[in-house]
């Protein structure tokens, strides 16, 4: 169902009022050095849960591999990005303690980019290569410390809803720090924002299901190739309909 004006009106106001919240709470907590990385993770699944009720989303999660986080590894999760729901929808579902690494020019929104930055997340400028090299650099230095990245491996959301072509560096920073790769398909996530407009779509059902683990120590940079096929690979049949139609038990969050 597409929301009325009042409707679309009050999801802004949520989603305004939430996101202030937190950055607002993080700064504080910076400037006061109170700062804490597991009550940052409660208050991002508080602003997560928040912006998804109130579009009324209801999500349906399947993790055959029961994905665990081991403390002292390292872990990225890549997903496709085809809205601007997958960050919150990842956050809510996906277990540790989650960081986006995102492109730059956000952390030049006026306060909410010193939260994003307060709140460990990690720029990355994709236009010079050598800062994006120590762009990666920090952000698996931020893995070494028990953060767990999220990397959309498009580089940018998908405007038709198809997978686009996956980018290296994701890939290249995993080799470099043996980490491993958790693929991730997010279904029905395009359907609750449409690209370019701000038609909310209330009720929709998102379905994030959850692929075999990828060790990515197993390869090098000279067959980073094969790692991005796999990868690829791996998220279309986590996306495909046909798939998504199977037996799978599903859990709702």
């Amino acid at each position: 169902m597409k929301a009325s004006i009042l409707r679309k009106i009050k999801i802004m106001a949520v989603s305004l009022y939430v996101t202030l919240y937190i950055t607002i709470l993080v700064l504080w907590q910076q400037l006061t050095n109170t700062y804490d990385r597991l009550y940052g993770d409660k208050m991002l699944r508080w602003w997560s849960s928040h912006l998804l009720d109130a579009v009324d989303v209801k999500c349906l999660f399947n993790d055959p591999y029961n994905v665990r986080i081991e403390p002292g590894k390292r872990y990225i999760i890549m997903s496709n990005h085809s809205s601007l729901y997958d960050i919150p929808i990842i956050i809510k579902t996906m277990p540790g303690s989650i960081r986006m690494l995102t492109k730059k020019e956000l952390f030049k929104v006026p306060l909410w980019g010193k939260g994003m930055k307060a709140g460990e997340f990690i720029a990355i400028d994709r236009h010079d290569f050598e800062q994006a090299k120590r762009d990666l650099k920090a952000a698996r230095e931020k893995m070494e410390s028990g953060i767990v990245l999220w990397i959309a491996p498009e580089g940018t959301r998908s405007r038709t809803g198809e997978l686009g072509e996956f980018k290296k560096g994701g890939v290249i920073m995993a080799i470099e720090s043996g980490a491993t790769i958790i693929p991730v398909g997010i279904v029905g996530a395009a359907e609750i924002l449409q690209p370019k407009t701000w038609d909310f779509y209330l009720g929709k059902e998102v379905k994030v299901n959850v692929g075999k683990p990828i060790d990515a120590s197993l390869y090098s940079l000279e067959n980073k190739e094969e790692l991005l096929d796999v990868l690829r690979a791996s998220i279309i049949e986590l996306c495909s309909k046909s798939k998504l139609k199977e037996n799978i038990l599903w859990q709702t969050l």
